[in-house]
């Protein structure tokens, strides 16, 4: 039995700025915790992108929360879009295009390779939790459109500019 569940909209967030993976940590040493006597690995994130990319978000979804008197971070099942615009599409034949398959740089194609979308959901969904837009990320049960376009490509909610359009539902009756 397939069920249909509401979403509401609760929040917009529009986020301006490169896009940045959180994923692969280095290894940095170690380290002896002062309270518990313990030494364990300190890992560091690779990428030096990620701190300002989540910085940025978490600014522009305190932004968005103003707009709501007396918001409370969203709980139960949660259901988000997200829609990621990176660099300009680029004028030379990327990597992965298909040998003996005929190529113009005016052809229509979306960004196939690295930021990873995954690794760009994980850096902003953490943001929007320090950010306090949800209670956790935990709560997300579905994503209704998670995408990257290249800037200023046709297609709903893609910018001129690097950065992200969000959106945040709560599903089910509002009661």
């Amino acid at each position: 039995m397939v069920t249909h569940t509401a979403r509401t909209l609760r929040l917009t967030i529009t986020v301006y700025g490169d896009p940045a993976p959180q994923g692969s940590k280095k290894y940095a040493g170690h380290r002896r915790n002062a309270a518990s006597g313990r030494i364990s690995a300190v890992l560091v994130e690779q990428s030096k992108k990620v701190k300002p990319w989540r910085a940025r978000v978490h600014d522009a979804a305190l932004t968005a929360i103003r707009d709501h008197p007396n918001w409370q971070p969203l709980d139960g099942p949660l259901a988000a879009d997200m829609v990621f615009t990176v660099r300009t599409k680029p004028t030379s034949k990327p990597v992965w295009w298909p040998r003996g398959v005929p190529w113009s740089k005016h052809f229509d194609w979306r960004p196939a390779s690295s930021p990873d979308l995954s690794k760009l959901l994980r850096s902003t969904e953490d943001a929007l939790t320090t950010a306090r837009a949800w209670k956790d990320d935990a709560r997300v049960v579905e994503y209704g459109q998670l995408a990257k376009h290249y800037a200023a490509t046709p297609g709903p909610d893609v910018l001129d500019e690097p950065g992200a359009v969000i959106r945040l539902y709560t599903l089910g009756d509002p009661r």
